[in-house]
């Protein structure tokens, strides 16, 4: 009889162990109610083994019932329904079942550590850990595995070397798996060489042993070495292939990553899977290969793998990226029940504002129901890329008081917007708002606060945030200030910081010599501006661009050295551009020098025939040289090739509005009142001792007339208005797309000193600062 009833105990345990191959929580209250209904007395061991399906088939609360039912319990008792609670994600109760346990074992403690871990409580895991050892129970192999574990997610290489050292002292430097945890946890934390060391001594390697090496290798950008080791393994797995797939993708190695994965299809039996396809597909998005994409698309398609997740947001990155917008605009429609999000749509949204086509774009995100930083971003940057800077302050304004915190990219992206418009009061709410969110101190944002402050005429709050920075400046926040200062007319200063920036070894780049060629331009230090030329070259490796060689015609042509500038083009080992050709005709014209002029208008004529500042250029210099006759020819020839002049025309922002004036303004609403206005400084000035400089009327006209004409350009015109519109004493800022005429610079230098005001202007070329009847440029410009 007893014997009977052994039998049939060992039928339900078998059962039941069997129903917990399958995770079967219905089989495994089937058997409970047969064990009731026979009425057989439930022992510890048959106890223990419901208590365990219940567990672990997700009815931890049937599983406690059971558990505190239990007149005995084994350590293996406790065990099950502590482990039930931590794997399940339930650690605080975890944690009361291990408080009650009258003597865990090593079982329990690594129970603990495991949930720990799964919650992502990883300090709470080594603390466990700790604790362990203190009381003196013995750590096995999965204790160890886990605890460093946990070591590699905090990166607490500290505690790793310690899990080690105890490793080799008890005896568990053997087993393969705490091998590979160790190789995953120096490798995670950032110690290489001792990975190494471990992998070298490990007298059996696994599959996984190998994978560690070459993701360590891959995450250190040694892509070498990882497809050395990946060459010599005898076995690969999967995970083999994704590290070297995925970790070339990661490092911009794409036609590498590719080739491996038409390995991975031709030698391997082994399937890709989602993280193999959806790095293959990256690698496709970031050549711009729309025809490899289609293949590994169709693959997908013939597979049936579906186009969920990480594949289906790759996929669209993928077409988007590869001017493939209308099929993957079709991916998304036909997948909007999977769990394509954001990123997808982003990727899509960014596809469609790189052909610059912004309609649809925003028709996208405004379908968006979840819209990240990221979506946002997209759409604001899609607006600058394409010019519509006013959509790109609107959509920021909404996205403040709307939606996602703006991260340093969106701010960055809208302080050059506040750069391009030259809007000292947007780029002002901008910093607020960063520094608010705590990322004015960011580097990126840092550096576009210095050229946005630059480019909207306060140097001083430029310099101020460079200065706040000084910890953590890189070579572009050092480029940022250098080229502000030398765009401010402060030539010296500039090159005195560059000459900082090169004695703590800061390495300078070939945008930072353009800054510092142009600071020597715009002070005439000819010989500092050869110096540093050379030094570019010789020092720092840096081969000149189109941008340097302008630097240098320009160096040369202010400083009235128009010889040495066209030789300095004849020796260019690049064909001299239109910008070349043009610094030197924008020189001649300064100088009168009509010969050379007619070579460069030539000269650039061919590069460029449609150029009318070209035209205009050699016009002027026929007109202030007297050559009157040959002015209107280069004018009618104008005429007859249909080439339409750039129109002189100035700015000033007054509260929010900006205001845009021309050459004898008759449009602006408050025309009579600014020509009033215009006509009393004019009559001021002149008292004052100024005399019109009526030569920078390049038309052969009466005095009076050309006087009138002077006194009715474009910046003057706004600058009457902004004195009008604005408080006394308060600085004001006007933009001008032109070079500033020699009649205005003498003007505004009389003005300042009539007002008392500090008059910024900035022209084509720099700043000019007007205070008290001067200016920063020395009147060299």
């Amino acid at each position: 009889m007893e014997t009977s009833r052994s039998q049939i105990l060992n039928l339900y345990t078998s059962m039941l162990q069997r129903s917990l191959k399958f995770k079967d929580s219905f089989t495994g209250k089937s058997i409970h109610a047969q064990i009731i209904k026979a009425g057989l007395q439930l022992g510890v061991y048959l106890t223990n083994n419901l208590v365990n399906v219940y567990a672990k088939t997700g009815l931890i609360r049937d599983a406690h019932r059971l558990f505190d039912e239990m007149p005995t319990r084994s350590v293996f008792s406790w065990n099950i329904i502590l482990s039930g609670y931590a794997k399940g994600g339930r650690i605080e109760e975890a944690h009361g079942i291990f408080e009650e346990m009258p003597e865990p074992d090593s079982v329990s403690w690594t129970s603990m550590i495991v949930g720990y871990n799964q919650m992502g409580q990883f300090e709470n895991g080594i603390r466990m850990f700790l604790e362990m050892v203190s009381d003196n129970v013995p750590p096995t192999q999965f204790t160890l595995t886990n605890v460093l574990a946990s070591c590699a997610a905090v990166e607490d290489l500290g505690i790793g070397r310690k899990v080690h050292s105890f490793a080799v002292k008890h005896g568990f430097i053997s087993y393969i798996s705490v091998a590979n945890s160790l190789l995953n946890m120096y490798a995670k934390s950032g110690d290489p060489v001792t990975a190494k060391i471990v992998f070298d001594r490990m007298k059996v390697k696994s599959t996984s042993s190998w994978n560690a090496m070459i993701s360590l290798h891959m995450k250190s950008g040694l892509v070498d070495l990882a497809l050395a080791q990946f060459e010599q393994m005898l076995e690969r797995d999967l995970v083999s292939w994704n590290t070297m797939i995925s970790g070339y993708n990661q490092h911009g190695f794409d036609h590498e990553a590719l080739y491996i994965f038409s390995k991975l299809l031709k030698d391997s039996s082994l399937k890709p899977d989602r993280f193999t396809l959806a790095s293959a597909l990256s690698a496709c998005a970031n050549l711009e290969s729309l025809k490899l994409g289609k293949q590994i698309h169709a693959q997908i398609i013939r597979t049936e793998f579906g186009t969920c997740g990480a594949v289906g947001n790759a996929l669209i990155s993928m077409y988007s990226k590869s001017r493939g917008v209308k099929i993957a605009r079709k991916i998304i429609e036909h997948s909007m029940n999977s769990d394509l999000g954001v990123i997808a749509f982003t990727a899509l949204l960014d596809g469609y504002v790189k052909l610059g086509d912004i309609k649809p774009a925003r028709q996208i995100f405004d379908s968006l129901r979840v819209r990240d930083v990221v979506a946002w971003t997209a759409m604001i940057v899609g607006y600058v890329q394409n010019g519509f800077n006013h959509d790109a302050m609107e959509l920021f304004r909404s996205m403040i008081k709307e939606g996602p915190k703006p991260n340093n990219y969106t701010l960055a992206t809208m302080l050059s917007v506040s750069s391009s418009l030259a809007s000292l009061d947007h780029g002002k709410q901008i910093h607020a708002s960063a520094m608010r969110s705590g990322d004015a101190s960011s580097v990126s944002v840092s550096n576009a606060l210095i050229t946005m402050y630059a480019k909207a005429g306060s140097i001083n709050d430029a310099r101020r945030v460079f200065n706040l920075i000084h910890w953590k400046r890189d070579t572009i926040t050092w480029t940022s200030m250098i080229i502000a200062l030398a765009q401010h007319g402060l030539g010296e200063e500039s090159l005195t910081l560059f000459e900082r920036m090169l004695e703590i070894g800061i390495k300078p780049d070939h945008i930072t010599y353009v800054g510092v060629l142009s600071a020597c331009t715009h002070v005439g230090l000819v010989e500092q501006g050869r110096s540093y030329y050379n030094l570019m070259q010789n020092a720092h490796k840096i081969i000149p661009t189109p941008s340097h060689y302008a630097c240098m015609i320009d160096l040369f042509g202010r400083a009235g050295l128009l010889q040495e500038a066209r030789e300095f083009i004849e020796h260019m080992p690049i064909e001299p551009d239109v910008i070349a050709w043009g610094s030197l005709l924008a020189s001649c014209k300064v100088h009168k020098n009509v010969v050379l002029a007619e070579v460069a208008a030539e000269r650039l004529l061919l590069i460029e025939p449609e150029n009318s500042g070209a035209y205009s250029a050699l016009a002027n210099v026929y007109s202030a040289c007297g050559q009157w006759e040959n002015a209107a020819k280069i004018r009618k020839s104008m005429k007859d090739k249909g080439v339409k002049k750039d129109q002189g025309f100035s700015w000033v922002q007054i509260k929010n509005k900006v205001h845009v004036f021309g050459v004898d303004d008759g449009i602006h609403p408050q025309r009579d009142a600014i020509y009033k206005m215009m006509a009393k400084i004019w009559k001021e000035i002149k008292k004052m001792g100024f005399v019109p400089d009526t030569e920078s009327v390049l038309h052969d006209l009466e005095e009076e007339l050309k006087e009138q004409i002077l006194s009715h350009h474009s910046e003057k015109l706004a600058i009457a208005f902004g004195l009008m519109c604005t408080p006394e004493n308060a600085t004001l800022r006007i933009m001008k797309n032109l070079r500033v005429c020699n009649d205005c610079h003498s003007a505004i230098k009389f003005i300042s000193k009539l007002v008392g005001r500090e008059i910024i202007v900035r022209d084509a070329t720099r700043f000019h600062h007007f205070k008290n009847g001067s200016c920063s440029c020395r009147d060299y410009w």
